[in-house]
């Protein structure tokens, strides 16, 4: 296999594998895939995917997606959200929401939005809010957090020494646990599809 073997192609059959699968080709499938009449052709490819950071081998030695083995979009640039300006359209690189998004992927879970407690901070009934477990709540945070046997999303404030929880709609009363408070981690970002 040459050196200079460019990796897209492969990456693009790994991906569509996949997505069919749930799980990624053994050596010998691979060899098929790509064509290789050998198994140590696919050992070196494995190699440099491995040292791309492409996939990984788990604890019992099979391959498994890393984050970047995720489909990236291309980043354009920026855009101006004030007054218009010409626009510039510049290949910066290749991002995926999860690289974007998630920092510590086996502390960070998903929650789907009901109510309209956060409007008032633009988290509507039906978005998926990312959270981390783990992570020192600190007074401003949007938090999970159960309250006295009950879960809810607010942020976490401190007044006078005590931990209150308070919506982002003047509607909802300051929550001031009573017997029980438990943060289930701290909300990290904000997903909403539009269409």
């Amino acid at each position: 296999m040459p050196k200079s073997l460019n990796l897209h192609p492969v990456v693009a059959k790994l991906r569509i594998f996949y997505s069919k699968h749930k799980r990624l080709p053994t050596f010998s499938e691979m060899q098929g895939l790509f064509g290789y009449r050998s198994k140590s052709s696919v050992a070196n490819l494995v190699t440099r995917l491995v040292e791309r950071r492409i996939v990984f081998k788990d604890a019992a030695g099979r391959l498994a997606p890393a984050p970047s083995f995720a489909c990236g979009v291309k980043l354009l640039g920026t855009i101006q959200a004030g007054f218009p300006s010409p626009a510039e359209e510049e290949l910066l690189d290749t991002l995926t929401l999860d690289e974007f998004l998630i920092k510590k992927p086996n502390a960070t879970y998903i929650v789907k939005v009901s109510g309209d407690s956060m409007i008032d901070e633009g988290i509507k009934e039906g978005d998926l809010v990312l959270v981390e477990r783990g992570r020192q709540a600190l007074h401003g945070d949007i938090v999970i957090a159960q309250v006295d046997g009950q879960w809810t999303m607010k942020y976490f404030e401190k007044k006078d020494g005590k931990v209150i929880l308070r919506a982002a709609n003047k509607k909802y009363p300051v929550i001031v646990p009573q017997k029980e408070l438990v943060i289930g981690g701290v909300v990290v970002a904000n997903v909403r599809k539009y269409k």
